[in-house]
């Protein structure tokens, strides 16, 4: 009996023995928490980093030490595709502290991550409670990207790569100016007026010879005489490239568009200008161009002789857009040509009532420190200092309601002021980066200007108020091509629009806006496309009945 209880003592003591050995074995580590990010020394709070340095410190702090061991196959670097980045690590903080940097520079306005992955262990091989997902985005890189050239190159440069859009894009059956990169039929009147102006540009700085420029000019001319739908001799707004039918710019915008025919009309006055030779192709150009200008019957968009012009005139909607052309905007070429028309004048009563509403376009308040004469307020954008000015000239240019050079000039300096000011404080806008005007947007397409400002600037709003600021404008085209290179630089010149702000690049170009370039350009180092539409006998005859003063006329 006794040695039953002994062996059972004995049992017993081995049973207790076993299970302390058991609670002698540790159980897994505790996992930790991240307790602070910092890029470069700063925290914000956030998992997002804007404008960053291209070489930047990235901090990861932890409330435990971290194994060194672990940190390569869970911390990952990449680019915004997902190429992988190689980086240095460091620990600091007594192993607390994780310092990662590139091996390399980052690409300049650009998008990264890191990622840290809860398979970061500490020291004591817990494991990361949870993963960490960081964006990056940096900033200017202030370096060129290009050699420099001297100024007079670098603006025959943006002239001659500007003018491929007309040239090598132009559609190949018409010859107009497609409406975007992307527009594949889709060609714009308007637009393709600006592109007549630039091929006369590209004659004049030898991008093409003289007779290549006449026998697409001929294409044009041709295609608009014989195939493009027209109403009351006016021209929509698009028309298909290889049809000449017209393409609806909205559900009741079908039909003739007076102020995109102006524009057009302005270019093909501009041409049949220049091309002024005595051989029997230039003088049937000039003939042609003629028959088309005086078959636009201005005074048909007056509507029962009312005191404005209407903007659009429909076969199946008549006047149902119902939209006056009033001043102050992009419109004033279209009451010019209207009053110069050999066929269809309008008399100076329309143009005081309905585009000046007698008066009513003066502004006189001051922005920015500048006094605006004509206009909405902040001067709207800065299309409206361009178009219709590509063949007016505004140097000594006067009537009852403005001094034309002051308004373009106060008009350019209120949107400069305005971006240099930068009362919103978006990344990247300077006294080098501005121009706010109508281009694409982020969400689409927008009419920037300092009341409907988003960060989106419009290389053209710059460049093309030239004539206007050339100072200004130098600094805006010495930061686009240098600083920001081939982010904006392509086969067509610069891309539409862009917001450093939003780390957003257009990859876009539109006629309306690459036209105004080249050809406000031209104006700026030689006046030619002023000179020449300003020569027009006719136009002279039509300012002077609107009661212009000008020593062109």
């Amino acid at each position: 009996m006794i040695n039953k209880i002994i062996i059972g003592l004995v049992f017993l003591s081995g049973m207790l023995c076993s299970c302390n050995k058991e609670n002698d074995t540790p159980g897994p580590a505790a996992s930790f928490n991240y307790t602070g990010i910092s890029v470069n020394g700063k925290s914000n709070n956030s998992f997002t980093y804007d404008y960053i340095s291209l070489s930047p410190a990235i901090k990861f702090s932890f409330a435990e030490p971290v194994s060194q061991a672990s940190i390569a196959t869970s911390i990952s670097m990449k680019t915004q595709a997902g190429t992988a980045l190689e980086y240095n690590s460091t620990l600091e903080n007594g192993n607390k502290t994780v310092v990662i940097q590139p091996k390399t520079p980052l690409a300049p306005l650009s998008k990264f991550s890191v990622n840290v992955s809860n398979e970061l262990l500490s020291e004591a091989q817990g494991k990361l409670r949870s993963a960490i997902s960081l964006t990056l985005s940096t900033g200017i890189d202030s370096t060129n990207k290009f050699p420099v050239i001297s100024d007079e190159e670098l603006l025959t440069l943006v002239q001659r790569q500007t003018f491929k859009y007309f040239w090598d894009f132009a559609h190949p059956v018409s010859g107009l100016a497609r409406e975007r990169n992307t527009s594949g039929d889709v060609v714009t009147t308007g637009g393709s007026g600006f592109g007549a102006m630039a091929i006369v540009t590209g004659v004049h700085r030898n991008f093409i010879s003289r007779s290549e420029g006449l026998a697409q000019m001929q294409k044009i001319v041709g295609f608009l005489k014989n195939r493009a739908e027209r109403f009351h001799g006016a021209y929509p707004h698009w028309l298909n490239g290889s049809t000449g039918a017209a393409i609806a710019f909205s559900s009741k915008d079908n039909g003739a568009d007076l102020v995109e025919t102006s524009f057009l009309m302005q270019g093909l006055l501009t041409a049949r200008q220049f091309f002024n030779g005595t051989d029997p192709a230039e003088a049937a150009l000039r003939a042609d161009i003629n028959t088309l200008w005086r078959e636009v019957e201005w005074s048909f968009f007056r509507k029962s002789n009312e005191q404005v012009l209407y903007w659009h005139w429909s076969p199946d909607y008549q006047w149902e857009m119902n939209m006056p052309v009033k001043g102050w905007n992009e419109a004033l070429v279209t009451y010019v040509l209207a009053a110069a028309s050999p066929t269809h004048a309008i008399p100076k009563s329309v143009y005081d009532a309905g585009w000046a509403m007698s008066g009513g376009m003066r502004n006189g308040n001051t922005y920015q420190g500048i006094t605006l004469p004509l206009g909405p307020a902040n001067g709207g954008p800065l299309f409206f200092s361009h178009y219709s000015f590509l063949g007016i000239n505004p140097n000594g240019l006067a009537d009852a309601y403005a001094q034309y050079k002051t308004q373009n000039q106060a008009h350019s300096l209120i949107n400069y002021n305005y971006c240099k000011a930068n009362p919103k404080g978006f990344y990247g806008y300077s006294a080098s980066c501005w121009g706010l005007t109508a281009s694409d947007d982020i969400n689409g397409y927008m009419a920037h200007e300092p009341n409907n400002d988003n960060s989106v600037i419009s290389p053209t709003a710059a460049l093309s108020s030239f004539p206007y600021t050339p100072a200004e404008s130098m600094a805006a085209l010495k930061f686009f091509y240098y600083k920001l290179g081939d982010r904006i630089w392509k086969e067509y010149g610069f891309v539409d629009a862009f917001s450093l702000h939003h780390n957003w690049f257009a990859d876009s170009f539109l006629a309306i806006d690459q036209g105004p370039i080249i050809i406000m350009i031209e104006n700026y180092r030689s006046g030619l496309l002023w000179d020449l539409f300003m020569s027009c006998p006719e136009v002279k005859t039509g300012m002077r009945e609107l009661g212009f003063q000008s020593p062109n006329l």
